[in-house]
């Protein structure tokens, strides 16, 4: 009998690190849940190049994250469509600088909600599933989590809380699920304009002194979900050897 093909859920997986991720993914033969919130012409787009790699092959999801019945509901959907579960992949993120000063409410729960609150209750959906098929969990951290930056507070905050949020379902989910998280440093510069002062602040702090590549994070997300099986609990430093600011 063939081996079933492994099946993985990658959220925010439109556009930047999550196309690159479900890319790879596909390409080692798993059949990917393409989740979209905003970006769902160009989810369309990718899961159309991957059709005509391997029909049947994926399934695009268009949800807000900050829509708690949602959250299950990927999840159902995901195994409805392919009857298993093996991977997920929690890369919906909110980014945007939060210097303590000025930090409101608002700011603070959209962080929060992208960032852990989802994460959680996606990977709280998706454990039993996970356990049958003895799959894996990957939340994308950020460098800042432990070497936070004093623009980005609140976000730095709510990337170490999913980082400790890591370690404590690893616990609980232990033996049947791994859960590991991966913090890429700079990789890709932020879509708006950004600050070339401060780009080459972080190149000159970061040993290897280049940016990493989309495909160098999809690679060892791959590893992480697929290959590394005695390893659980984790964050993996994908950084270039990244010194705190």
């Amino acid at each position: 009998m063939p081996e079933p093909t492994p099946v993985a859920l990658v959220t925010g997986a439109a556009r930047r690190l999550g196309a690159a991720i479900a890319q790879q993914l596909h390409a080692a033969g798993y059949a990917v849940v393409l989740h979209c919130r905003g970006s769902r012409a160009e989810a369309d787009a990718l899961a159309a190049r991957l059709e005509a790699r391997r029909a049947g092959s994926t399934l695009v999801l268009q949800a807000d994250l900050a829509e708690f019945d949602r959250l299950p509901e990927l999840v159902a959907q995901a195994v409805g469509r392919f009857g298993r579960l093996d991977a997920l992949v929690n890369n919906a993120a909110a980014f945007f600088p939060t210097p303590v000063a000025t930090v409101t409410p608002a700011q603070w729960a959209t962080l929060m909600d992208a960032n852990l609150r989802a994460p959680f209750f996606l990977s709280q959906a998706a454990a039993p599933h996970l356990a049958a098929t003895r799959g894996a969990i990957l939340n994308l951290s950020d460098v800042y989590a432990r070497q936070p930056r004093a623009d980005l507070v609140a976000y730095a905050t709510s990337k170490g809380a999913l980082e400790a949020m890591t370690r404590a379902l690893a616990a609980a989910l232990a033996p049947d699920v791994r859960v590991n998280a991966l913090a890429p440093g700079a990789i890709l510069w932020p879509d708006e304009a950004g600050d070339a002062a401060l780009q080459d602040r972080i190149l000159a702090r970061t040993a290897l002194g280049r940016t990493g590549t989309v495909e160098e994070i999809a690679a060892t997300a791959l590893w992480l979900l697929r290959d590394a099986t005695y390893i659980t609990g984790s964050t993996v430093a994908v950084d270039g050897g990244r010194s705190p600011l």
